[in-house]
């Protein structure tokens, strides 16, 4: 059902009129407030608009509303939970981002999953943030975040926080 009422805003879309697809979207959750894909796929399109706007068309908080509500919906997207994650960190709202990507960790493991492509550029994309806001990495606040960071990278790489320790500090 939702993809049938994703179909115009997919074509505009891919027609290049993100505008066109954003007010679409806009439109059918009206109608249709209870349906996951739709609130995810407006914030997707809204955080696209914005971003080839440089400008904040649809405000941010807006966009995070809609990104919960689809969390809200089903909690059994993996996705959703990521791409929120994603957004609070382009936001600099680093607490939120890096509690969702915990989050997300968790569930893949649960799902006996390493850590994926999603972490490790969440790990890249939280140092470069933190780099903007404390680029002395000093504050206490942000050391927490960074050893996250670490741990999702070098997780990324196929080893344990210990393992790559070990290594680091292995004398030849």
């Amino acid at each position: 059902m939702s993809e049938e009422l994703m179909k115009d805003a997919i074509e505009m879309f891919r027609d290049g009129n993100l505008e066109g697809a954003v007010a679409d979207l806009e439109e059918k959750i009206k109608g249709n407030a209870g349906i996951a894909d739709l609130h995810h796929t407006y914030a997707e399109f809204s955080n696209m608009l914005n971003m080839e706007a440089q400008d904040d068309v649809i405000p941010g908080g807006k966009i995070m509303m809609h990104y919960k509500k689809a969390m809200e919906l089903d909690e059994e997207k993996d996705e959703y939970i990521a791409d929120f994650a994603s957004f609070a960190l382009e936001c600099r709202r680093v607490p939120i981002a890096v509690k969702e990507f915990q989050r997300y960790a968790r569930r893949l493991e649960i799902a006996d999953i390493p850590v994926d492509d999603v972490l490790y550029m969440a790990a890249r994309n939280i140092v470069d943030t933190i780099e903007v806001i404390d680029p002395e990495k000093a504050n206490p606040m942000v050391q927490p975040w960074l050893q996250q960071a670490l741990i999702w990278s070098v997780g990324g790489l196929g080893y344990s926080p210990d393992d790559a320790a070990e290594l680091l500090t292995k004398k030849e």
